[in-house]
């Protein structure tokens, strides 16, 4: 028997020098008003335009950042590579427009959510209450310090959100060893 598989959560590294900083707009191409929390629900999005996304601070683009929301940004080449790790049914790329740039950029829209957080591992967690006064968000997690979690729930997903705790983005070894190979910037890996 084989050591147990390994996952990372995807985060945003913040500390690459001259980096640009992006941040959701609520509108599309058309200046139609969109959801920006849609990108979280795991789902599969038909949308009419493009988001528009403006840059909260100029630099270097990357080739995945998050904004504000955490909502993933990623470019043609980031695209490229997932296509040829054949994630087409884990995730959907939506055509975006970055404010002042030609060049393609795509919002990332996960396409599972799982229950696959291992609460005793983590370092710290805890769910919103009844008297906490948010009711839509009862029986979620309110915070997760050093997530890890559960591969026996993880299936044969290799890239998912955890539930109710949708702004992180878990993926697999064998996507996190690709990433890096293609030297993909702005990502910030840790083991989960």
């Amino acid at each position: 028997m084989g050591a147990p598989p390994r996952y990372f959560e995807l985060w945003d590294e913040m500390s690459v020098p001259c980096r640009w900083v992006l941040y959701q707009t609520d509108i599309d191409d058309h200046g139609r008003k969109l959801d920006p929390w849609q990108f979280k629900r795991g789902t599969l999005l038909h949308l009419d335009g493009r988001p528009v996304l403006g840059i909260a601070h100029p630099g270097v683009p990357l080739d995945f950042s998050l904004t504000e929301l955490a909502t993933p940004v990623v470019t043609e080449r980031f695209v490229s590579l997932f296509e040829q790790l054949e994630l087409g049914n884990e995730v959907q790329f939506i055509p975006a427009q970055v404010e002042g740039h030609t060049e393609p950029y795509f919002i990332l829209n996960v396409l599972n959510v799982i229950r696959c957080i291992d609460d005793a591992r983590c370092e710290e967690v805890s769910y919103w209450r009844p008297e906490d006064g948010e009711p839509e968000l009862v029986g979620k997690y309110q915070n997760v310090s050093g997530l890890k979690v559960d591969p026996a729930r993880m299936g044969d997903l290799s890239i998912c959100r955890p539930w109710g705790w949708t702004g992180a983005i878990i993926l697999t070894e064998r996507v996190k060893l690709a990433m890096e190979r293609a030297g993909m910037t702005g990502l910030r890996l840790r083991e989960a």
